[in-house]
């Protein structure tokens, strides 16, 4: 079946202040709500925690802060995007100047990209990640500050957006998932949302 037949008679939410994850969710043709959370901006985690594990954790988080309102026919999708840059969390920046250290220190360098996922429902559970890699060019400083200041991409974690000029101009090859990049790595959101409502009827 179609991931649109099996959720009738279901309530799919995403839970995401981000417009990109809606947008790239209302590509999959199916009707979902929109839960505002508080849990989108970034929240502390265990400090021994692999990098690598960081968006699933938030995501998970996230979800654990919504659990109350599930009932029995809502599926709920939290997510948590980090760029790990030369073994560091490159987050969103606090200003201009901190958007400028970030692009700065990702110019010249490949970085990756990882979306962690939750799926939840009253009495399950799913949880999954998407890592990219992605090569920028030498960026100068006119690009750089031309970007910051035309689309202050201060909600972006890494301070940029794929979709906008600085991928355009800057993002010499992308090694995965290109809309994992921009905050949903779709594809495997579509796989997984099938499996779990599947799951849920056994």
């Amino acid at each position: 079946m179609l991931l649109h037949e099996l959720l009738q008679g279901k309530r799919l939410v995403l839970a995401s202040k981000s417009p990109r994850r809606r947008e790239l969710l209302k590509g999959l043709d199916v009707e979902f709500e929109i839960w505002d959370t508080n849990h989108d901006d970034e929240e502390p985690f265990l400090a021994n925690l692999p990098l690598a594990d960081v968006p699933v954790y938030l995501a998970k988080q996230k979800a654990t802060h919504l659990a109350d309102r599930l009932d029995d026919s809502t599926i709920l999708i939290t997510c948590d995007t980090i760029v790990i840059c030369c073994n560091q969390i490159l987050g969103k920046p606090k200003d201009e100047a901190d958007a400028r250290r970030i692009l700065s220190a990702l110019s010249n360098k490949s970085h990756t990209v990882i979306t962690g996922v939750c799926l939840k429902s009253k009495n399950s559970e799913r949880v999954f990640d998407v890592a990219t890699e992605v090569h920028f060019k030498r960026l100068s400083m006119e690009e750089i500050d031309y970007y910051i200041s035309r689309y202050k991409p201060y909600d972006k974690a890494g301070a940029y957006g794929v979709q906008e000029w600085i991928g355009y101009v800057g993002v010499e090859r992308i090694d995965g998932s290109y809309f994992n990049v921009m905050g949903l790595p779709i594809h495997t959101l579509h796989s997984q949302l099938i499996s779990f409502i599947n799951s849920l009827s056994k």
